[in-house]
């Protein structure tokens, strides 16, 4: 599937989405972060942050969870569903097939976090445990939908689940519209591409940059290198960024990220600590690794982005395991 071929999601599709999903995903705010030396009075920047990470479950994920199975139909919810996921999207998942009663089946990493574990078998979802590869994740699903029948709800790949988590790119032109630069973490290319999507359909003049670490930057060499290119799980795994370590950006989300996407940039493990620590005394979020990559690109990489007068970056999630936040903050 390339560019050219592929189907773009439409921003009539984001708005439908954003009204389906109403009653399950809430409309999080945008927070003002006054980032010494960065943005504040004086320096003519704002940067706001939109707080996915005050979802019911934590994260972003739950929009396209959410979008993808209130279209199911009874006989697919009767079947139940399955996806694969490392911890946030098979919270979505479970969450929202919670809310109409159907069954849900998560393949998860044997690395996945302890507490996105804990949280998904709360949500009374089953969880079948695999290898750390995204692939062998990939491979068990698609074993257990022949066995069983299981409707697959994936974590990023799919036109529902673009259009899901493009109902937050659409949050913030309407609740900032101003908005000269909106700034992702991207992995499967879900958040990213669909949020792209929404806002240059919304302001064509408003740049968007995706946001990835350096030791799971598989996209931003695809960015670079115009066609998807894989990583191993022993290269993704590396990152503290536990929601970023997908091997691969999806078809259909590279197809947005080329069309609407200005550039990719990367962080270190370390800019993702302190942007950690930043994030919580400016605003008092908790964010995971994973949702504070976008807030390092603002606060260690001013030379590659564009000049902006008010930046919004996402922080997507906000399940972090207490030692490793407790470790982070206590970091001179």
């Amino acid at each position: 599937m390339s560019k050219a071929t592929a189907q773009l999601t439409s921003i009539d599709e984001i708005r439908a989405a954003a009204t389906r999903i109403a009653p399950i995903a809430i409309r999080t705010p945008l927070l003002r972060a006054p980032f010494p030396g960065v943005a504040g009075p004086g320096l003519g920047k704002q940067i706001w942050l939109k707080a996915e990470s005050l979802q019911p479950v934590g994260a972003f994920k739950i929009r396209g969870a959410a979008n993808k199975i209130l279209q199911l139909t009874r006989e697919e919810r009767a079947r139940g569903v399955i996806t694969y996921s490392s911890g946030n999207h098979a919270q979505g998942v479970a969450y929202a097939a919670r809310e109409v009663g159907a069954k849900a089946v998560i393949v998860m990493p044997s690395n996945a976090p302890a507490i996105k574990r804990a949280a998904t078998l709360a949500l009374g979802a089953e969880i079948v445990d695999v290898g750390p590869a995204s692939s062998e994740r990939l491979a068990k699903a698609e074993e257990l939908v022949r066995e069983h029948g299981y409707v697959v709800i994936p974590p990023y790949d799919d036109e529902q689940i673009i259009a899901g988590q493009g109902t937050c790119g659409l949050e913030i032109v309407e609740q900032l519209p101003e908005v000269d630069l909106v700034v992702a973490p991207v992995s499967g290319g879900g958040l990213l591409g669909g949020v792209a999507a929404a806002v240059k359909q919304l302001n064509p003049k408003a740049k968007v940059f995706g946001v990835e670490p350096e030791l799971a930057s598989d996209t931003a060499e695809s960015f670079r290198a115009g066609r998807i290119v894989t990583w191993g799980a022993e290269l993704t795994s590396r990152t503290i960024a536990d929601g970023l370590r997908t091997q691969s950006v999806g078809e259909r989300n590279f197809a947005h990220i080329q069309a609407y996407v200005d550039q990719i940039l990367t962080v270190t493990e370390s800019e993702i600590r302190v942007a950690m620590r930043a994030i919580v005394a400016a605003t008092r979020l908790l964010p995971e690794p994973s949702g504070a990559v976008a807030t390092a690109a603002l606060l260690f990489h001013s030379d590659e982005l564009p000049a902006y007068k008010k930046a919004v970056a996402i922080v997507s999630g906000g399940n972090v395991d207490p030692a490793l936040l407790a470790e982070i903050l206590t970091e001179s």
